[in-house]
């Protein structure tokens, strides 16, 4: 990818315009980093750029940005411009070509701002992006309510950022994404959604997270985290604090590529205790917190925040899974063993144990004895055929007992697998036999 980027350099460079590679690539260039995108800007203007190049696609022509297809690789081409009035908060609706400079001074942040020649090995610094790299400060490009002000997003863009790279935040930036922090909400739910996918997949999601929260920019995306702050759990379950402190402690136990339905459903898998918070008395340990019910009102509230943020049914349906079964392994011991080695064989199980492995360890004291009985059952069932041949069909058990189609059918097959899967019946013959005496 390094070397086609190259040749587009090249390529209009020879035909007489002025070029670089910008942004990202080049913050990583300057860090010591292996880049794994390249963006490109360039005086040529969109037009120019479709002429010198086989195959591309006007994605933002309006905007001077064409992208370029070659040796199936994709590469952004963009004209240097300025913007203004940015009537959406999001898109200027007015765009004019402009100089290197005046280019990289509209964008967002001095670490994504410095420009690249690869021909020379020269970087162009005209916003000390390089001091902030090497202070490891991010800072808006001049006036930071201004830069906030054109794309609201940049509010969430900031905190990834931050913490993605593992620098801190200039106190002017600071000041100004508190200070402007309800204007997140204008910005679109696909967005938004897609900014804090970035966030969670990145090993720094809980120091995002915990900044969202300091910043006052959470409770304005996802008030029902805000709400476990202060909502106290029984001390011989709970000694780590409040519900949000288990949520942060749940959240820094997941492995750093964990998968992202995973990592949200760790997230918000006890949003729903603040509401059902409630002392009770307890046989065993008299007047005590309780949460009765948390499990289901969670689950129903994770799948109104899978909404609201306009995810895909499919990933949303897993998420909501998730949390809803994140307390099942407490029964795992009293279920027949039919029952568990179900739950052994489930499509999500996996997933479903990392969940209740990072609840676990989020916990004090901690307590994997139920995470541990579950992942010796899951791996023992990978050792064995997937799943087991049902010995006898809907129509064979119907003809061996002389009875019509009906749940009664269904029950007794239910049944059957049951004592497959416990190894109670292992041949045909035993199969009819054991149909008979249910």
């Amino acid at each position: 990818m390094k070397k086609t980027a190259l040749e587009i350099v090249k390529k209009l460079k020879n035909a007489g315009h002025e070029v670089y590679w910008v942004g990202g690539c080049v913050r990583d260039i300057v860090m010591g980093k292996t880049p794994h995108d390249f963006d490109i800007v360039t005086s040529a203007k969109p037009d120019e750029v479709e002429k010198l190049f086989s195959k591309t696609v006007a994605v933002g022509k309006k905007f001077g940005v064409i992208l370029v297809i070659k040796n199936k690789h994709q590469f952004e081409v963009a004209t240097f411009r300025t913007e203004a009035d940015y009537r959406d908060s999001r898109r200027p609706s007015q765009v004019s070509w402009a100089t290197a400079e005046e280019d990289v001074k509209r964008r967002d942040f001095t670490v994504n701002a410095l420009l690249y020649d690869p021909l020379s090995n020269k970087v162009i610094d005209w916003v000390d992006g390089q001091k902030d790299i090497k202070n490891k400060i991010l800072r808006f490009i001049g006036n930071p309510e201004k830069r906030i002000g054109e794309d609201h997003l940049r509010i969430l863009r900031a905190v990834r950022f931050k913490n993605a790279l593992g620098f801190k935040f200039d106190p002017e930036t600071e000041k100004a994404l508190r200070k402007n922090a309800k204007l997140v909400i204008s910005v679109s739910a696909e967005r938004i959604r897609d900014e804090l996918n970035k966030m969670l997949k990145n090993p720094s999601r809980t120091k995002s997270i915990e900044d969202l929260s300091k910043l006052e920019i959470l409770n304005h995306l996802l008030p029902e985290l805000e709400n476990g702050k202060g909502s106290t759990q029984p001390k011989n379950f709970h000694a780590e604090g409040d519900v949000w402190i288990h949520t942060i402690l749940s959240l820094k136990k997941i492995p750093a590529q964990a998968k992202l339905s995973v990592i949200w459903a760790v997230l918000l898998h006890d949003i729903g205790k603040p509401q059902t918070w409630k002392i009770r008395e307890h046989p065993k340990y008299g007047k005590r917190i309780t949460f009765y019910g948390h499990v289901k009102l969670s689950a129903q509230m994770t799948e109104k925040i899978m909404k609201r943020l306009k995810f895909p049914r499919k990933f949303s349906e897993k998420v909501v899974f998730l949390v809803r079964e994140h307390l099942r392994h407490k029964d795992i011991m009293q279920m027949k063993l039919a029952k568990q080695i179900r739950w052994a064989r489930h499509p999500w199980i996996h997933d479903l144990l990392a969940v209740w492995k990072a609840d676990g360890q989020g916990s004090m004291p901690e307590d994997l004895t139920l995470y541990n009985y579950s992942l010796k059952l899951y791996q023992a069932e990978l050792k064995k055929p997937q799943p087991p041949i049902p010995l006898l069909n809907g129509n064979q058990i119907m003809k061996i007992l002389k009875i019509e189609s009906g749940p009664e059918v269904g029950k007794i097959m239910e049944a059957l697998m049951d004592a497959q899967l416990e190894e109670k019946v292992k041949t045909k013959v035993e199969a009819e036999k054991f149909i008979k005496n249910i």
